[in-house]
């Protein structure tokens, strides 16, 4: 397995493999609106054959002049086929690592839905994300999301 960072060449494969893992879906343009503002943020993890087979959509909030450098995961995913190997979690760290390293970031935020119950043990058991709010009826389906936040500032002190 290796995990790289995403190129230009990878957006379609990483749109399908969206397609295939998640209910919401991103039309391509979104995501070249991410390789170009953020390039070094967005990683893949390829299969031994060289398909990819997870992702991580990343990039930097821009809330004015004095706000704090923060990231924001868009979009993880991860085949059903090769799920609980660990690579959910090494997308994340990498795309977390970049953002401080490029951005000086010193947090990322994300969205889960209330009830997705794996995702929920990945960010907080395994990367230490905290609650931080419940936005009601977020998803379109009407699901509501927690709005979840990692502290970076000790990646910071490992530079």
């Amino acid at each position: 397995m290796i995990i790289r960072n995403a190129t230009t060449e990878d957006l379609i494969n990483m749109q399908n493999c969206n397609l295939l893992c998640l209910p919401e879906n991103y039309q391509l343009k979104y995501y070249f609106y991410h390789e170009l503002s953020w390039p070094q943020l967005s990683y893949v993890a390829e299969d031994d054959s060289g398909k990819i087979v997870g992702y991580v959509l990343a990039k930097m909030e821009d809330e004015g002049e004095n706000s704090v450098p923060h990231g924001h995961i868009t979009s993880l995913a991860v085949r059903r086929t090769h799920r609980r190997l660990g690579i959910a979690q090494k997308l994340m760290e990498q795309a977390s690592r970049a953002m401080v390293d490029n951005f000086n970031a010193k947090y990322v935020s994300l969205h889960v839905r209330v009830g997705n119950r794996a995702a929920l043990h990945l960010y907080q058991n395994a990367l230490g994300f905290a609650v931080h709010d419940r936005d009601p009826r977020y998803y379109a389906d009407g699901e509501d999301a927690y709005s979840m936040r990692r502290d970076l500032t000790s990646m910071r002190i490992l530079q």
